[in-house]
């Protein structure tokens, strides 16, 4: 890792904590991307600022790649492993009543005691699968 990736890292980190500030600030939510975009689905009369909220997520790494910052070039695995992946964390989610995004960043930064323990159990499932993919598949 050279300094330039921390930095990143850290700047990335910022700006996400940076956002959820000012999401809950004007708008008085909590931004969980699972609960967003589930939202955003079901809720269609009420779902501008989800789908602005949405658009800025996707639009992030091309605003940062035209600013200059490296972004990675590939993604090490198959579609088929992807979807499984997403389908698995949409479940994680749905169990979890939230996410990293929602239990890790506001959750904890209102010390929740539950998103604490939600936390663990992301992180923990994360190292888990990392380990059970990289040496057993």
């Amino acid at each position: 890792m050279l300094p330039s990736d921390w930095i990143q890292g850290f700047a990335g980190g910022m700006l996400i904590g940076a956002g959820a500030i000012v999401l809950m600030l004007f708008n008085g939510r909590i931004a969980g991307i699972s609960g967003i975009t589930a939202s955003a689905l079901t809720q269609l009369k009420q779902s501008s600022w989800r789908w602005a909220f949405l658009a800025g997520l996707i639009a992030a790494p091309l605003v940062t790649a035209l600013a200059g910052f490296k972004l990675p070039e590939s993604i090490p695995a198959s579609l088929p492993m992807m979807a499984v992946a997403g389908l698995l964390v949409g479940i994680g989610t749905r169990i979890g009543s939230g996410c990293t995004s929602g239990h890790g960043i506001c959750g904890l930064s209102r010390w929740s005691l539950r998103s604490l323990f939600a936390t663990l159990i992301f992180m923990g499932t994360a190292v888990l699968t990392v380990s059970v993919v990289r040496h057993l598949v």
